[in-house]
């Protein structure tokens, strides 16, 4: 076997699959890692074929292009999925979907990983945009988290601890380092009163379902795992369920998107999307993509978007908003060329 012949790499494959905003032309090469030793071997083939390697989670933070470049190698983290528990860590992989954590608090008796529900992202994505929901944030159960170094991968997997992560709102120290996260160890606030539940919790779950990136599906896969395990009168279903009200309150599942687009600027006091709301933005259609009638900081595929039509709109608020408002929006999602 050649090293581009490996299992967990595929050829011509639609990026839109790939993507929570199902936007994306067919990549050359695409690698689908199960575990630590098939990321390193995926690196390998890489290198020694001279390709780019570009690592992805559930892609529900990226724009991916119509016409990929074809040195690129993509690979998504999505079927590395593994959570283990010591005493008070949690050792989990990239590929963990984050709404996966907050069932699994469920099940074991935390509610450490609560706001983690229908985040539609992956561990490792979320420790790179250090993911928040309110005033929580995935960095506030960070211990140590594992990576490799692209620009030298054959040291293998490295270590880092949360103090040297420089996390901050919707940043840390893998936003401007060639590092891809392959794992890390959460601590918890409160520990399992059911430990026990975690193995055949996880051996139970009909994972196939992470294969898809469609927002609906995404959330009504695990709404429904919710309704299975918890009852009405249980804290934990409450505390989710009104995160489904508020989520779905703003049609986040409705069409594909990738959520909220740009990163707030709390100096200015108000945020993005009320910012665009005052610039009568909301409902600005371009091609197929159109900013959300009901949230001025989320831009919708409402059928056969092309990224050139979603990065116009990008365009567009950050013009609008720096005209009126005196700053440009950074962006939050990740546009790959």
């Amino acid at each position: 076997m050649t090293s581009m012949e490996l299992a967990c790499i595929q050829k011509d494959q639609p990026l839109s699959r790939y993507s929570t905003y199902e936007i994306g032309g067919n990549a050359r090469f695409l690698a689908l890692p199960r575990k630590d030793t098939d990321v390193l071997e995926v690196l390998e083939a890489a290198w020694r074929h001279g390709l780019n390697p570009l690592f992805f989670g559930m892609g529900s933070n990226l724009l991916f292009p119509d016409h990929p470049n074809p040195d690129t190698l993509f690979i998504s983290t999505r079927s590395h999925i593994e959570i283990t528990l010591n005493q008070d860590r949690l050792h989990v992989a990239a590929g963990t979907p984050m709404s996966l954590l907050a069932l699994m608090g469920a099940v074991v008796g935390t509610s450490d990983f609560d706001f983690c529900f229908l985040l539609p992202g992956t561990l490792g994505g979320g420790i790179y945009m250090n993911a928040k929901y309110f005033s929580s944030h995935i960095s506030d159960y960070i211990d140590r988290v594992y990576y490799v170094d692209l620009d030298d991968p054959r040291q293998g997997i490295r270590t880092i601890s949360v103090e040297q992560c420089e996390f901050a709102y919707k940043r840390s120290i893998f936003q401007r380092k060639n590092w891809f996260i392959v794992s890390a160890d959460l601590k918890l606030k409160q520990f399992p009163v059911r430990p026990e539940a975690l193995q055949p919790f996880l051996a139970e779950l009909d994972c196939g379902i992470l294969e898809n990136s469609s927002l609906q599906v995404f959330s009504n896969f695990y709404m429904r795992c919710l309704n299975r395990l918890k009852q009405e009168d249980d804290p934990t279903a409450t505390s989710m369920r009104g995160i489904i009200a508020d989520r779905t309150g703003k049609m986040h599942f409705e069409y594909p998107s990738c959520g909220s687009v740009f990163k707030n600027n709390y100096s200015i006091g108000e945020p993005i999307g009320k910012l665009a709301d005052r610039l009568n933005l909301r409902g600005t259609q371009h091609g197929n993509a159109m900013i959300s009638p009901v949230h001025g900081n989320v831009i919708q595929n409402r059928g056969g978007a092309k990224a050139e039509d979603v990065i116009y709109l990008i365009r567009l608020v950050q013009e609008s908003i720096d005209k009126y408002f005196g700053f440009v929006p950074e962006a939050e999602v990740v546009i790959v060329s």
